[in-house]
């Protein structure tokens, strides 16, 4: 499994991928950040963390619309097929090289906190927070974009659908609001991904919310090991 994770995430960096959806990632983080902290003088970044698990649903397909539909459309899948390592450890690579993009150009966001002093004391657990609830459902999101890629040989297609099923996900806590019975509610705040990370921005370290992250990455990473042992017995 290393040597294809090796192999994936040098892949990221080989071609303009890595490069483009870096600078887009850190463009659209500078932007945010100051439009929502810097320009409203605060030390509080929670609004910035919000705003940047928004922009995941547009930012986040870039990087996993490849991974499997590259390899169908080129044929190279076939190589998967065949050989010797196991399908689990193809996605988990897959998976891990896509999620060390995304955690690297995350990471490098941090340093936007530091100048946050002019403007007030920085809460260090609410910042970590946010910086922790941006990584889960960053991760999140990564994996649903890995499963869906296995559906489709076109990246345009993966793209369009990791999009439209994360718009879901983000959107079914706004929803709630809209809906009188009480169980719909319930079902759609389970739901949610949106909604699950509030205590982080607290700084209040949620590990209900760190299970149901990592759930949701693992029901999606088995449907993608499914899918592709699906194709390879046909």
């Amino acid at each position: 499994m290393l040597a294809i994770y090796k192999k994936e995430l040098r892949s990221y960096f080989t071609t303009p991928l890595g490069y483009v959806f870096a600078a887009v990632f850190l463009a659209v983080s500078g932007v945010v950040f100051g439009m929502f902290t810097v320009r409203a003088r605060t030390s509080d970044v929670s609004t910035f963390c919000r705003m940047m698990i928004l922009s995941y649903v547009v930012l986040l397909p870039l990087i996993t619309m490849r991974c499997f539909s590259d390899e169908r459309r080129l044929r190279t899948d076939q190589l998967i097929m065949t050989s010797p390592v196991s399908v689990t450890a193809v996605v988990m690579a897959k998976f891990l090289s896509a999620l060390t993009v995304f955690a690297g150009c995350t990471l490098l966001t941090s340093v936007y906190y530091v100048p946050l002093s002019k403007y007030g004391n920085t809460n260090l657990p609410r910042a970590l927070g946010c910086l922790i609830a941006m990584l889960l459902v960053g991760m999140c999101f990564i994996a649903v974009g890995v499963f869906i890629s296995t559906l489709t040989e076109s990246q345009v297609a993966a793209a369009i659908g990791t999009m439209a099923v994360l718009l879901v996900l983000v959107m079914v806590s706004f929803f709630n609001g809209m809906i009188n019975s009480y169980p719909v509610r319930r079902v759609l705040s389970w739901l949610s991904v949106y909604s699950r990370f509030t205590n982080f921005t607290y700084g209040i370290f949620d590990f209900a919310a760190l299970l149901y992250y990592v759930s949701v990455a693992a029901v999606f990473l088995f449907l993608a090991v499914r899918f592709v042992e699906k194709r390879r017995w046909a």
